[in-house]
């Protein structure tokens, strides 16, 4: 009897222990690790930081001080981005590719399994846009037109294009077997009528121009509806590659060059903040 009663004490030891224990390593583990201007950095989040970037602990915990910087900034400087912006800007860049909304966003919808993920680092880049115009107004040279020209020849490789593109198309009215066909080439499908073309750039419409340029080689493009019936192609190879002309591409040099001297100024800006930002290591 005296046996079974300093087992079950001891059992009660041993429970009391491991759950003092657990419950000691939960705090440890979602521990207040420092504050940036008062705003909280767990050990969780630099954990979870470290799991997702595969850091070091040092340069997880950086990245996290700017990622938190950049927030208050946001907030600091009132910068927001609604859903009507982000269809404004969808809307001029499917312009500059000849293309509607509507049409442009199907293709998107294709490339992207995720529509709303995509949506949403379109709206994070809209932020930092916005952002960067307001803290870099006056503070950056504009490029000149002797700064565009100089660019050009530097980067001539940024402005190639293929003149010809060597493809196999699959055609068939149902859908899910092009998607089979996708996944295993080798697949044969009755329903699928599948050629070979060799494709002329300049001929090709605005969205078959989009779609074929933005597939690398050996890939296949979304699948998309011509003539009430769904469409891939396979890009086998691009030829003929050429340098697009100085004013074809003006505006896509203007808009990197500027670019990169925003990346540059917004680098040294954060830079300095964190310099002067109230950073407390509690451990």
């Amino acid at each position: 009897m005296k046996d079974k009663q300093i087992k079950l004490f001891a059992k009660r030891v041993l429970f009391t222990l491991m759950a003092t224990f657990t419950f000691s390593n939960a705090q440890m583990i979602d521990a207040l690790a420092l504050t940036v201007n008062d705003e909280p950095i767990t050990t969780s989040d630099i954990n979870q930081k470290m799991a997702e970037t595969h850091l070091k602990k040092a340069d997880a915990v950086s990245e996290l001080i700017d990622q938190i910087l950049y927030k208050q900034e946001l907030e600091k400087q009132n910068i927001t981005v609604d859903i009507f912006e982000v269809n404004d800007y969808l809307e001029k860049l499917a312009a500059s590719n000849g293309m509607d909304l509507y049409t442009f966003k199907s293709i998107l919808r294709q490339k992207n399994k995720n529509f709303d993920e995509f949506e949403a680092q379109t709206k994070k880049e809209l932020m930092k846009k916005k952002l960067a115009a307001k803290l870099i107004r006056g503070n950056i040279p504009v490029a000149t037109e002797e700064d565009l020209k100089i660019y050009y020849d530097n980067n001539k490789s940024m402005f190639t294009t293929a003149s010809k593109i060597n493809v196999t198309q699959y055609a068939s009215k149902n859908k899910r077997s092009l998607i089979i066909m996708s996944q295993n080439p080798m697949a044969l499908l009755n329903d699928v009528v599948k050629k070979d073309f060799t494709l002329e750039q300049d001929k090709l419409n605005p969205q078959l121009k989009f779609l074929l340029n933005d597939t690398k080689d050996g890939s296949f493009t979304p699948i998309f509806t011509a003539d009430r019936t769904f469409v891939m192609f396979f890009v086998k190879s691009k030829s003929g590659v050429t340098t697009l002309k100085f004013d074809e591409v003006k505006e896509k040099i203007f808009n990197a060059l500027m670019g990169e001297r925003e990346q540059k100024f917004l680098k040294e800006y954060f830079e300095k903040l964190k310099l002067t930002a109230d950073i407390k290591v509690i451990r």
